[in-house]
């Protein structure tokens, strides 16, 4: 039995990954102040031996440090997520993402504890080399852009990171996400299809922002937490950052037609420019789509869902969850 410590654990990638690792019978310790993550999360790992969850902030350092002394392997997801947030709470964002990362990698480097850090498909910023490859350059905009203070504190997460393995030999993976969505996800931030859904279930209208010829590729939160599992007991990954999404392609406009052809083909879209939505200036990346070449070819990993099996999945999840 391995012992986890996860940072967000409450949150909705945390809180599917606690459930896999108990089921295949580790021991996890979740950590979350709650500001982005539930109780509800949770709730149905509580009752169980093989969990535990403390209600505090990263910034507890001592908390933090007993924690990680009680931990094989670290994963540190809490950070500040969803571009809504970003752009009205850029101190936040910075803050928490960089200063809270610090803190995980000092405290795991004083023990030698492997450490999982999430970052984000953010990172690549305003790139066209696509598809994104992990060892592709990273296109920022301008920081007199709020947008991009999200995809500079994650980038800086991962210079941290290796700047740990390699000089003090901290035994580190780096995760990029791409658009992970299912069950649980919180659209209070800006993320997209918990908000097309709950508008579609609502009578609409889903308000699509731009013209909604952006693209993103989505892939299964079940899917995203096996990898970093898998990632996570591979010392071949170490030292290494990895792509983690479907490559199955879709633009927000055809979203949108989706979840209003398996809801309510009466609900209409609305589109609402990006400087109505966010900010004036907002930029936003045209295309998102991760090669999965370098998972794949260390761990034989790949997306078992579908689009379509994952909106199924989100639509009955918030159909029994309404109100």
């Amino acid at each position: 039995m391995t012992r986890y410590f996860i940072t967000g654990g409450a949150g909705f990638i945390g809180s599917h990954l606690s459930e896999l690792l108990i089921r295949e019978g580790h021991f996890v310790e979740s950590l979350d102040d709650l500001s982005t993550g539930t109780v509800r999360n949770i709730e149905q790992l509580r009752n169980s031996e093989k969990y535990r969850h403390v209600t505090a902030s990263l910034c507890d350092e001592a908390l933090l440090a007993e924690c990680i002394d009680r931990a094989d392997v670290v994963i540190h997801l809490a950070a500040a997520v969803g571009v809504m947030l970003v752009v009205e709470s850029p101190v936040r964002t910075i803050e928490t993402n960089v200063t809270g990362t610090e803190i995980v990698l000092r405290h795991s480097s004083k023990k030698r504890k492997k450490v999982m850090i999430a970052s984000t498909s953010e990172v690549y910023g305003k790139s066209t080399d696509l598809p994104f490859r992990e060892d592709g350059d990273l296109v920022i905009g301008p920081t007199t852009h709020g947008r991009w203070s999200y995809a500079c504190s994650k980038a800086l997460d991962e210079f941290l990171a290796l700047a740990h393995f390699h000089e003090k030999k901290l035994p580190v993976v780096v995760t990029r996400f791409f658009n992970t969505v299912g069950p649980r996800q919180t659209g209070r931030y800006g993320m997209v299809v918990p908000r097309f859904v709950r508008q579609a279930l609502s009578g609409g209208p889903i308000t699509v922002f731009g013209d909604g010829g952006q693209s993103r590729c989505f892939c299964d939160v079940s899917d995203v937490v096996r990898a970093v599992y898998q990632l996570s007991t591979n010392e071949k990954a170490v030292g290494g950052v990895f792509n983690l999404g479907s490559t199955e392609e879709v633009t927000i406009l055809g979203l949108a037609q989706r979840i209003i052809a398996k809801v309510d083909p009466k609900v209409q879209i609305e589109y609402v420019p990006y400087d109505k939505a966010y900010e004036a200036g907002f930029e936003d990346m045209r295309k998102r789509v991760p090669s999965t070449d370098k998972i794949r070819n260390l761990i034989g990993w790949k997306p078992t869902k579908t689009l379509d099996e994952i909106l199924d999945r989100v639509i009955a999840y918030e159909r029994n969850h309404e109100g």
